[in-house]
């Protein structure tokens, strides 16, 4: 599975390439893709094979990497419909596919789910659950958890409201749907649903919070991680961002968005909820990575879950329960003044709170996050997560807007620029425990890829200038990089190989949100082009091109 194990960890065990020797990298094969467009996914390896999920149009490869050059084994190419380009958000990105018996599971931009034989690649079952023409779309990785393929909406920024289905891995029928707004029975709240703060305690919130019929064009999307606890038999997930962007068309908390969901794997059934950013302000879709990690807090050994959310703050949850433990920035932010752990709730910054006609400035996060999709690694060596994060603020103004099927339900005038320092991205090691950072590496691009960290303490990760860098886990030291053909958005892995030896396997190809100046060739003078991403991107032509590459390393 991409994030390595259910806990979202993105930690291997493997050691053969280590703080000594990675600086002897090199390459051991390579691979075109054939497409040109943000790569997000990570690739994954199962036995002799490694498969890979292209953005638009969705392509497959599975390569035997018992062979020289790891030559294709097969390819299905799905052929989505062409016009889910258009309704897609920000870029035409997939996250990659999973694995189980005997099957490769992944989704298509245009809404499918499908299954695949993993030694031939043909098509077992075929379910569609999007609909293109309200601007749903598809683009993250599903989760197998207990013959169950987990999978989320896209579309928050089209008035999509959000779900999360489980699909039978044998037959692809839908056995449960939890919707992110809405009456209870739709979110599937029923008696066990025991939330820890007051504010998402009530009936029918979906519904309540929202002004009247609001919450069916209100996002909540689900398109982000999902991490699962086997003991607690619970699935966690993110909720995003509620539409439209601008605060004052959609007054109160707009449940059930930017939060996160813990939910009984079997049945669905929430069993509590909480959060991130009440009524949210500014975009912060409450989608990312949770690394579920049992430690000990204050003394006591607690169940946790670990999440470094986009409104700016690195949360540690007790998972048994939604209670939050400790919010700490871990950037810079101003939107906001902190978390009230008494109550929950996010303490918002009336100074930056933007509405119609309302000119707004200097908001640091941006719509992006201090941390968006890409997602950080846990060692237990060195009790760190690595983060890779942007640090950008923005400019914001609140305008009129109406809601039509399959076109942009935004409402909000954006202008990205470089956070504190000027440097736009950073990547981070954050001491859990002491919750303070242990060191941080500044970059001059958002740091958009993932990163994954090894027993040989070393930690993998992407630059959008196309650099893949090893540095070390203990002291953040570069130790090796590597020149890619375009800019790195994607997942970094290693794995054992046929051989026995250590590989590490990285997609190449700059676009997503951040990257869309380049993937979608758009005009630099357009501050507000890509929701307002392109104004704080506009050197990125000039360090990068489109491309489209896997690039596998292993040592001589």
């Amino acid at each position: 599975m991409p994030a390595k194990n259910y806990a979202s960890t993105r930690f291997s065990e493997l050691s053969e390439i280590n703080e000594g020797n990675v600086k002897n990298l090199q390459v051991a094969f390579t691979f075109s893709t054939g497409v040109n467009k943000g790569q997000e996914a990570a690739p994954l390896v199962v036995g002799n094979n490694m498969y890979i999920v292209t953005p638009f149009p969705n392509i497959v490869y599975a390569l035997d990497l018992s062979r020289p050059g790891a030559p294709m084994k097969w390819k299905n190419e799905p052929n989505p419909e062409p016009a889910a380009q258009g309704v897609a958000c920000c870029d035409v990105v997939n996250r990659g596919a999973a694995f189980a018996n005997g099957r490769i599971f992944f989704n298509t931009l245009d809404g499918h789910t499908i299954a695949l034989d993993a030694n031939t690649g043909k098509p077992i079952w075929n379910t569609h659950v999007g609909n293109i023409n309200i601007g749903e779309t598809i683009t993250m990785a599903p989760l197998v958890v207990k013959g169950k393929v987990l999978v989320g909406n896209s579309g928050g920024e089209m008035g999509v409201r959000g779900w999360v289905k489980a699909l039978d891995a044998g037959d692809g029928h839908v056995v449960w749907t939890a919707y992110g707004t809405g009456p209870d029975k739709d979110v599937l709240i029923g008696p066990d649903f025991k939330p820890h703060y007051d504010m998402d305690r009530g009936t029918d919130l979906g519904v309540t919070t929202w002004p009247p019929e609001a919450w069916k064009i209100g996002g909540g999307n689900m398109w982000g991680w999902i991490s699962y606890d086997p003991d607690l038999n619970l699935i966690f997930h993110g909720t995003g961002n509620p539409g439209p962007w601008n605060p004052d068309l959609r007054p109160g908390d707009n449940k059930w968005t930017s939060g996160i969901f813990a939910r009984d794997a079997d049945t669905g059934a929430a069993k509590w909820f909480y959060q991130w950013s009440p009524h949210d302000l500014h975009d912060y879709d409450g989608i990312n990575e949770q690394i579920l990690l049992d430690m000990t807090w204050q003394g006591k050994p607690r169940k946790v879950l670990v999440r470094p959310e986009r409104n700016g703050y690195l949360y540690i949850l007790d998972r048994t329960t939604g209670e939050v433990l400790s919010a700490t920035a871990y950037g810079p932010v101003n939107s906001s003044k902190g978390v009230d752990l008494k109550t929950g709730r996010l303490i918002a910054n009336p100074d930056k709170r933007t509405g119609t006609g309302k000119v707004v400035r200097d908001i640091c996060p941006t719509a992006s996050g201090l941390k968006d999709w890409q997602p950080s690694a846990f060692s237990p060596r060195t009790g760190l997560l690595y983060i890779p994060h942007n640090n950008l603020c923005m400019d914001e103004e609140g305008v009129e807007v109406n809601y039509i099927a399959g076109t942009p339900y935004v409402g909000m005038n954006v202008r990205m620029i470089p956070g504190p320092g000027g440097n736009r991205g950073a990547f981070t090691a954050w001491d859990v425990a002491a919750a303070k950072p242990a060191w941080v590496l500044k970059e001059n691009f958002p740091v958009w890829s993932g990163t994954v960290v090894t027993a040989g303490d070393v930690v993998f990760y992407g630059t959008m200038e196309g650099w893949f860098k090893a540095v070390s886990a203990r002291t953040g030291d570069l130790l090796w990089q590597f020149k890619t053909s375009s800019g790195i958005i994607g997942q970094p892995i290693t794995y054992r190989g046929p051989d026995g030896h250590q590989y590490v396997a990285i997609l190449s190809g700059v676009g997503g949100w951040a990257g869309a100046i380049v993937s979608g060739d758009l005009d630099p003078r357009d501050a507000t082009a890509a929701l307002g991403f392109v104004n704080a991107m506009k050197d990125l032509k000039n360090a990068t091109t489109a491309g489209g590459t896997l690039y596998v390393f292993r040592l001589p």
